[in-house]
């Protein structure tokens, strides 16, 4: 379905302005380019089909439904401001199209600027490709993902959509040295620890943007006599994706003995998830009650000489939790 043949152009323009209305009325794309951006790439062309739930479990919207109503409704959902599931496999969602604000919140807090170039780590649909390489064009831009099913699948829609940025199947733990070094990195998955491997592959004063835990982690890589490092802080909003495939489980944690309001917080989960192991849930919960329930941005993480850990409020202070190296 290439743009000469798309049959929602129109229609999709439309609801393309209404997403972004409801997006800047929201708070998000104060930066004209990336309005720019989100105003010209058409989101239904990166989601041909989605799952949404039916009374029987996933149920499968596409764009070349015969019902009429079912092809409208498909377009609505595919320029909604939410997370789209886009492949499902046994049962598990392997991967989707995030909701629009929060990419475009992820987008703006990377800080991008003319010249620089990014690595993606999670392609997804390729939307947020295509998003990257309209603001910036299409050789500043890398997309990878494991899967070459997602990678294919991506690169069909970024070319359906006019866009040809490098997308490239591997492991995105390990980075994309033949492509960098990158001014930044932007991460679409859950990570169970900051891969060493991305630092190398970093400008000076690079930033990588990534899901850790339930939060947003923001590092900005610094050069020093012993190899780059990373630290920053989260920021304050909260976000769910999938797993970053190939990489060990993320930690969930237990929540023996908590009361069951606490155990439900989404700001206490966020600790536990954080800490891991590392606190019992009833440690967790005097720690959480003796700072008053510290929000995200209270917290950061830090890599350094090959090891990294979390931390409340001061990376050398008396809160700190060592994180699995990646």
């Amino acid at each position: 379905m290439g743009p000469h043949l798309d049959q929602f152009a129109a229609a999709g323009a439309e609801a393309r302005r209404a997403m972004l209305r409801g997006i800047v009325a929201g708070g998000a794309l104060e930066d004209p380019a990336w309005r720019a951006a989100f105003e010209a790439v058409p989101r239904h062309l990166f989601v041909p089909y989605y799952y949404v739930t039916g009374t029987r479990g996933p149920e499968r919207l596409w764009c070349e439904d015969p019902d009429p109503a079912r092809r409208a409704q498909w377009l609505h959902g595919a320029y909604a401001d939410g997370a789209l599931a886009t492949r499902i496999r046994d049962g598990e969602l392997v991967s989707s199209s995030s909701q629009p604000s929060l990419m475009a919140r992820m987008l703006e807090e990377l800080d991008i600027r003319d010249g620089h170039t990014v690595l993606e780590i999670g392609a997804g649909t390729g939307y947020n490709a295509a998003l990257l390489a309209h603001r910036l064009g299409d050789d500043a831009v890398t997309t990878m993902d494991l899967d070459p099913e997602i990678t294919e699948s991506a690169r069909n829609h970024l070319s359906a959509a006019g866009y040809h940025p490098a997308v490239i199947t591997g492991d995105g733990a390990r980075g994309c040295p033949e492509r960098g070094p990158y001014d930044r990195i932007i991460v679409t998955c859950t990570l169970p620890s900051v891969p060493q491997a991305w630092l190398a592959q970093c400008r000076p004063q690079a930033r990588i943007l990534a899901p850790f835990a339930t939060g947003l982690i923001l590092l900005r890589v610094c050069p020093s006599p012993h190899g780059p490092y990373a630290e920053g802080r989260f920021l304050h909003t909260p976000a769910y994706f999938v797993p970053l495939r190939g990489a060990p489980p993320v930690r969930h944690p237990h929540t023996g003995g908590v009361p069951r309001r606490v155990a439900e917080n989404e700001l206490f989960r966020f600790l536990q998830t954080l800490t891991g192991t590392t606190l019992d849930p009833r440690e967790a919960l005097s720690l959480w009650q003796r700072e008053k329930r510290p929000e995200r941005e209270r917290f950061g993480i830090t890599l350094r000489d090959g090891r990294q850990w979390a931390w409340l409020d001061d990376p050398e202070g008396p809160y700190a939790w060592p994180l699995i190296a990646g």
